[in-house]
């Protein structure tokens, strides 16, 4: 992509935010609404990789507990946000699907470990479950149901969100790749980017995919891989169903164009890379406990990354200039065989269109939950990466609670989970 105009850089600011997606603005949301001096830095444009490519679920169905407390206060926000700024936000519902007995357990088990956070969920049986739907070709028994959970734009809501900041007095700053930091006397003390420094005594790594490779190169070893997610969105579909579905082997959402988007679990392609070689005592376990939602592939990216440089200057052009944007192609079996599951679950499907599909990173962390914690060693870094494909949802939480966080306060909900050095042996 053309990067945009040359930025004006500011001579120094309270917090760095490196990466303009869904996180870095949330964050620089909260802590410009807190009179701090904050300016986020992208290397390419406002949620140009994975914040506006994902299925935009806002979710606490099925997640890791520890995040329900980030989903419960990320709906909150959400609305609250709709309510300044279109984000296409709303409470459609949500539901996961069940064909078996042992399905309907895994829900009930998800229920009675969630219920202490005060979560909005419960299982349907197969007679309410379809009240729900449109007429359906498989035996669906019941479902587990959030009828608070919902969806929001990709494609609205990071940029929504950075106009919220700007309009609270951050700067954001697209073509402005961040090559490094400055240290000063053993403390972050600025950021070294494409067109010049400026000071600051806290930095934020919100980069996505980009995370592993930057922090890297600050001696922070972040095991961090990407999984590609391919996606797909249909023309007008009036009589589909209104809450989001998690049909076990495909999902859909209704979109505010009236569309739905489709993916499906499967249609995620871990790329083999270098990477998965010097991770693999990290990531070995979760392969294959995941290997029929994430499929290897080994091919030219093993090769594109062998060239990606893992230590640069920061006195030249790196890496973040000559890569702006990650835009991988879909995968082709992936998108037909989300689409065939949908049309062959829900017949109504059958006369709609495919208008686009696309792909982007999902970075990914060996336990699938993220880092939000300040990074050892290096006093004035923070790190807020590694969401695993659920950041868009908790998007806003995360970035309330990075905020807290680096103003030195105990941030509202336990981010304990969320330790960098739970990776440590």
């Amino acid at each position: 992509m053309r990067s945009p105009p040359s930025p004006v850089l500011p001579a120094a600011v309270d917090v760095a935010i490196i990466g303009a997606g869904i996180i870095g603005v949330s964050t620089a949301y909260a802590l410009a609404r807190a009179g701090v001096r904050v300016a986020v830095l992208e290397k390419g444009t406002v949620a140009c990789e994975q914040s506006s490519r994902n299925w935009g679920w806002v979710r606490t169905l099925g997640r890791d507990f520890p995040e329900v407390p980030l989903a419960l206060r990320a709906n909150q926000l959400w609305g609250q946000i709709q309510d300044q700024i279109d984000v296409g936000f709303r409470r459609s519902g949500i539901l996961y699907l069940q064909e078996s007995d042992a399905d309907a357990a895994g829900h009930q088990a998800w229920i009675d470990g969630a219920r202490a956070y005060g979560i909005d969920a419960r299982l349907l049986d197969s007679r309410e479950a379809r009240g729900l739907l449109p007429q359906t070709a498989r035996g669906w028994t019941g479902a587990l149901y959030s009828a608070t959970d919902g969806v929001a734009e990709p494609q609205l809501a990071a940029p929504a969100i950075a106009t919220l900041a700007r309009a609270a007095g951050a700067q954001i700053l697209e073509g402005c790749a961040v090559r490094g930091v400055e240290l000063s006397a053993g403390r972050v003390s600025a950021v070294l980017t494409e067109h010049g420094r400026i000071a600051a005594s806290s930095v934020l790594v919100a980069a996505g995919a980009w995370s592993r490779l930057f922090c890297g190169n600050l001696g922070a070893d972040f095991p961090q891989l990407k999984v590609r997610g391919s996606v797909l969105r249909t023309s007008p579909v009036e009589a589909g169903p209104a809450a989001a579905v998690n049909g076990k082997n495909f999902t859909c959402r209704r979109r505010a164009d009236g569309g739905y988007t489709v993916s499906q679990f499967g249609a995620s392609m871990a790329d083999v890379v270098p990477d998965s070689f010097r991770l693999m005592r990290h990531f070995l376990r979760s392969w294959l406990a995941n290997r029929d939602f994430v499929r290897l592939r080994f091919g030219k990216r093993f090769f594109e990354e062998l060239g990606i440089p893992r230590h640069f200057p920061a006195d030249r052009a790196s890496p973040f200039e000559r890569y702006r944007v990650l835009d991988p192609p879909p995968s082709e079996r992936g998108i037909e065989q989300a689409w065939s599951r949908l049309v062959h679950a829900f017949p109504v499907f059958r006369h709609a269109r495919i208008l686009q599909s696309w792909a982007g990173y999902i970075d990914v962390t060996p336990d699938a939950m993220p880092v939000m914690d300040a990074v050892p060693r290096l006093p004035g870094l923070y790190l807020a990466s590694g969401f695993s494909g659920h950041g868009f949802g908790i998007g806003p939480a995360a970035g309330e609670a990075m905020a807290q966080l680096i103003q030195g306060q105990t941030p509202a909900i336990d981010l304990h989970p969320f330790r960098y050095g739970r990776y440590r042996p």
